[in-house]
């Protein structure tokens, strides 16, 4: 990792993706270095924009920033998303990022807080 930074992007800023949003910007050790929502209007969309971190209404996009990229945390819920990242994965030969999802988020998330946390999502169809 360059300069000792996890470099981080978000798929889903919703009401999952935008607490772990704000830990990620308060951490000195993380570059976040995108979030996607389909909704630009988000609040972790919004919130991001208005910390200068890239966002975008593409997934895709974010798989595509490859070994830039460190982790890529997916709290969407949605399987189609988590079958196209990995399958982006694949197809760039991109073995360098890690794909987080959902079930990962909530134990830490759970952690964080002392007690179990419960996502929710909205239903998009991606």
């Amino acid at each position: 990792m360059p300069n000792d930074l996890f470099r981080v992007a978000v798929v889903g800023a919703g009401e999952t993706g935008t607490p772990l949003l704000s830990k990620l910007l308060a951490a000195p050790f993380v570059e976040l270095l995108g979030v996607a929502d389909l909704d630009p209007e988000a609040p972790g969309m919004l919130l991001a924009g208005h910390r200068g971190v890239k966002t975008t209404t593409s997934f895709q996009e974010l798989a595509g920033l490859g070994e830039q990229l460190d982790v890529l945390i997916d709290v969407t819920g949605v399987p189609a998303v988590r079958d196209s990242l990995r399958k982006a994965m694949q197809e760039t030969g991109n073995h360098h990022t890690v794909i987080v999802h959902e079930m990962v988020v909530q134990l830490m998330l759970s952690l964080l807080n002392g007690e179990r946390v419960t996502l929710k999502h909205d239903t998009h169809d991606y």
